[in-house]
């Protein structure tokens, strides 16, 4: 059986198909003769069927035999790309496999990490590719990273040092100035801290933090709306607390985002060399909108607008908010990132999370989503327009 990759599994996943007969196959394959790449591929397998601790465990192990693993082949003319990842879920890295499905890329990836130094030896490449994720944990070695690509004699894309910026608290520091663009402040607080409020203990005021009911809170390094809950009174949050098992959060004003119609539009943007793509809009009668989900399946109208949205992106909201996507670009100064979005009720661009890990995919149903693909294709196009650019000029200096 050859490796798989995780644009094929997550592909299957998402449509509903069982990716778990594949574990029997590769669990007996591992007992026989345990190499690395089949306990990666069981790793990934794990991850996608949310058996995180098992992952876990083989992704160390695979990891422990080598550190550099083929992504995809492609003929001897190809750009040759080395991908950096740290280990961890599909969260913690730039989901490349999925962005550069198909592409003509001869592709390889080497894992750092704690223990995982920058390898002396490595396969030839042409460029570099940060994929690690941004996250407090992985704080650590993006520093190291950064001192050891400092001198780097090929292009490196997503400079190291330049993603820690992307955390909930930093980003507003970094983008709340930008003209026509509206961000939370987020604060990080104690689980005592909010025991306390939650119990009646301390006043929410006496903080002296720019927050009010109703906030959101969320713990520390989760994505996805996981533990995510707004919080309109001190019970609510001594029943959350009661919940969430967490120590330290992420606390931060409610913005009522609702449009006229009273359903909320979220959209998920990519930027990619500062050029904006939507990758969906997401559009719910709830205030947290995930993609894809009921909702966007059962109205067709819902679906519609998503792919007017799609259509005429550049000359819609693309123009109504240039001068804001041009200044997160240029704060940011990553060549490739996303975030999620919405447009607050006097017009400004709402920026809910950055993130240089986000999700991106072309594995939807092409029945319920058929303009989808083609969007999707676009911003897979424009990467690797932007990784042949950047070969470009390094082979005319």
């Amino acid at each position: 059986m050859n490796s798989f990759g995780l644009s094929p599994l997550l592909r299957q996943a998402l449509q509903g198909q069982d990716i778990t007969h594949y574990r029997s196959e590769l669990l007996n394959k591992a007992a026989q003769q345990p190499d690395a790449q089949t306990l990666l591929d069981l790793a990934l397998i794990m991850q996608l069927t949310f058996e995180n601790e098992q992952a876990e465990a083989f992704l160390t192990a695979a990891l422990k035999l080598q550190q550099t693993f083929n992504l995809a082949r492609a003929d001897k003319d190809a750009l040759r790309l080395l991908v950096v990842k740290t280990p961890g879920d599909l969260t913690a890295n730039t989901p490349i496999e999925c962005i550069l499905e198909n592409a003509p890329v001869h592709m390889d990836v080497v894992y750092v990490g704690a223990g995982l130094a920058w390898p002396q030896e490595l396969p030839p490449y042409d460029l570099i590719f940060v994929a690690v994720g941004e996250a407090d944990t992985h704080n650590a070695v993006l520093a190291d990273l950064a001192k050891a690509l400092a001198h780097s004699p090929v292009p490196v894309l997503n400079r190291p040092q330049y993603i820690p910026q992307l955390s909930r608290s930093a980003a507003y520091d970094l983008l709340h100035t930008v003209p026509g663009l509206h961000m939370a402040q987020t604060y990080r607080l104690e689980r005592n801290t909010l025991q306390q409020i939650g119990a009646g203990q301390v006043a929410l005021e006496a903080l002296g933090l720019n927050l009010a009911y109703p906030f959101i809170v969320r713990p520390l390094g989760l994505h996805g709306g996981i533990g995510l809950s707004k919080i309109d009174r001190p019970a609510d949050l001594s029943a959350y607390l009661a919940d969430v098992g967490a120590e330290l959060f992420f606390v931060a004003n409610f913005i009522n985002y609702a449009s006229d119609d009273q359903l909320y539009r979220k959209y998920r943007v990519v930027l990619v060399e500062g050029r904006p793509y939507l990758a969906h809009m997401g559009i719910s009668a709830h205030w947290m909108v995930h993609y894809p989900y009921k909702e966007m399946k059962e109205f067709a109208s819902r679906r519609e607008e998503e792919a007017h949205a799609m259509l005429h992106f550049d000359q819609e909201f693309g123009q109504r908010h240039a001068a804001a996507l041009s200044g997160i670009y240029d704060a940011v100064k990553l060549d490739y990132f996303g975030f999620d979005c919405a447009e607050t009720t006097d017009g400004r661009l709402l920026v809910f999370e950055l993130s240089n890990a986000l999700i991106i995919h072309a594995c939807d149903d092409a029945v319920v989503f058929p303009y989808k693909l083609p969007q999707m294709h676009k911003i897979f196009a424009a990467f690797y327009t932007m990784l042949k650019n950047r070969v470009r000029v390094l082979a005319a200096s």
